[in-house]
């Protein structure tokens, strides 16, 4: 049976393509989607890709993930400086998590800097753009049990 994965989305990122692209490029974000699912065929994933303004309903989605899934991708945009809620939820679940960031996080403002997230992650992908993703369902197929 084929394993699955969730990629989750946060803030802002359905606006991808129309958006800052000096900083996150001119893909949106339906282009990514459908480049994971070519790159899940060849580990032979199933995807479930989600995006989500809500900071509530994406712990929600994490907890479900957590108890559905194989592996976690999360791009939890502007609330990986902020959410401590985000934090939890993937500390609290049990599979494998790559953190993604379209732009390197590290080279932009000084609060952006933090990563609430990155602590409880398995790891962090960022400053590579879309194929930060591509990269992480490879990192995910590493990690996952047989």
């Amino acid at each position: 049976m084929a394993k699955k994965i969730a990629i989750l989305n946060g803030p802002n990122l359905n606006l991808l393509g129309n958006r800052e692209g000096s900083i996150y490029g001119e893909i949106g974000l339906t282009e990514i989607e459908a480049a994971c699912a070519d790159e899940c065929e060849r580990f032979d994933f199933s995807l479930e890709f989600l995006q989500t303004n809500s900071e509530g309903e994406l712990v929600t989605l994490i907890q479900e993930a957590g108890a559905a899934c194989d592996g976690l991708i999360i791009n939890p945009a502007a609330y990986t400086h902020t959410s401590v809620a985000i934090h939890d939820a993937i500390r609290a679940i049990n599979i494998p998590t790559i953190e993604v960031h379209l732009s390197n996080i590290y080279a932009r403002e000084e609060f952006r800097h933090k990563s609430y997230v990155s602590p409880v992650v398995t790891g962090t992908i960022c400053g590579l753009g879309p194929t930060g993703y591509i990269l992480a369902i490879g990192a995910l197929a590493t990690h996952i049990p047989e």
